[in-house]
């Protein structure tokens, strides 16, 4: 299959211009429409997905990503079955144990194990299956049943995140994009997927980027340090969990946080944020898309080439209006006429 194409875009306020950019990238060519789910740094996601459901009309539609610790499991599940309703069908999940969502307001991750069985539990439930939960037995009866399948891609790093990408998800989300760790990423998840007796070739790949297209690539890498220094979240939790000696973790993945020094959350995702300083040029040309329309092409190329189903553009830069022109001009169409 051809590599498709997504974007994110944040839930800032004006609530109208997160409309009129996924709006603004469906007439460019884009297929899905994602927004993050962090209710305190951000507004509150769900109607602003109602309202892009109502302006849209093929775009799909989801949280990258949404999590089942802030998000009561089986209030998360009929808020997209109602989606998939208003949406006419056109929700899909992205799902993870919970980051800035869960740590700003002074919780952790959801664990492991617990994030798997709420994620199993997820999955059936807004699709309309019974489910047992609670002790009790429940179920959606009013999802209507010709409608597909709201698919749920796991988002994760590590070993067990990675297991249940494999043993309950339709694929994996990857937030960034150096097809060394991808292939490590995607070759864990498979595994757990083939050990669980499901098809490991039938899991997804999801990679999500910042990608700005431009001949100052100077500029594009100062406006894109944010990435990698929020990616190193992640990774600062798996070397405290794993080590960094690249016996479980790829040091391609784990050697630039050597140099990290702080985090701040008011400053997620933000062009410009200090706590990206510590973060090269290197490791901004390796975990994003960046340059020309050749250059971002030829690395969409390879990313293809090693499985990658969507590019899913992280939408916090500036000048976004013409990157997603950029992106439906002299990207998308190269990659839909094969």
């Amino acid at each position: 299959m051809a590599l498709s194409f997504g974007v994110t875009v944040l839930p800032d306020p004006p609530h109208t211009r997160f409309v009129e950019l996924l709006r603004l990238a469906e007439s460019h060519g884009f297929e899905y429409g994602w927004t993050y789910d962090s209710h305190v740094l951000w507004q509150e996601s769900f109607p602003l997905l109602t309202l892009a459901a109502q302006a849209t009309s093929t775009m799909k539609l989801g949280h990258c990503v949404t999590n089942p610790g802030t998000r009561e499991p089986t209030v998360l599940a009929s808020a997209y079955a109602t989606l998939h309703d208003i949406s006419d069908g056109r929700m899909v999940m992205g799902i993870g144990r919970g980051d800035s969502a869960r740590r700003y307001i002074g919780q952790k991750p959801v664990p492991v194990a617990e994030f798997e069985r709420r994620c199993a539990m997820v999955k059936d439930f807004m699709n309309g299956r019974e489910v047992e939960w609670n002790g009790k037995e429940l179920q959606l009866k009013w999802v209507r049943p010709e409608l597909p399948e709201i698919p749920m891609w796991v988002a994760g790093y590590g070993p067990k995140a990675l297991g249940v990408a494999g043993r309950v998800g339709d694929g994996v989300i990857i937030q960034l994009a150096d097809p060394d760790i991808i292939g490590w990423i995607m070759d864990t998840a498979r595994a757990a997927a083939a050990q669980a007796g499901r098809d490991p070739d039938a899991l997804e790949c999801i990679v999500c980027a910042p990608s700005h297209i431009t001949d100052d690539i100077a500029d594009a890498r100062d406006q894109v340090r944010w990435f990698p220094a929020m990616v190193s979240n992640h990774v600062m939790d798996l070397i405290e969990r794993y080590g960094a000696d690249g016996s479980v973790i790829p040091k391609a993945l784990t050697d630039y946080v050597q140099a990290r020094k702080f985090y701040d959350y008011d400053e997620h995702s933000r062009v410009g944020a200090k706590h990206g300083e510590f973060v090269t040029d290197e490791i901004c040309d390796r975990f994003c898309v960046l340059g020309t329309a050749e250059q971002a092409t030829a690395k969409l190329r390879e990313l293809e080439s090693i499985g990658v189903d969507q590019f899913n553009i992280y939408l916090m830069t500036h000048g976004q209006e013409d990157d997603l022109a950029a992106y439906g001009r002299e990207i998308i169409p190269k990659f839909a006429a094969r």
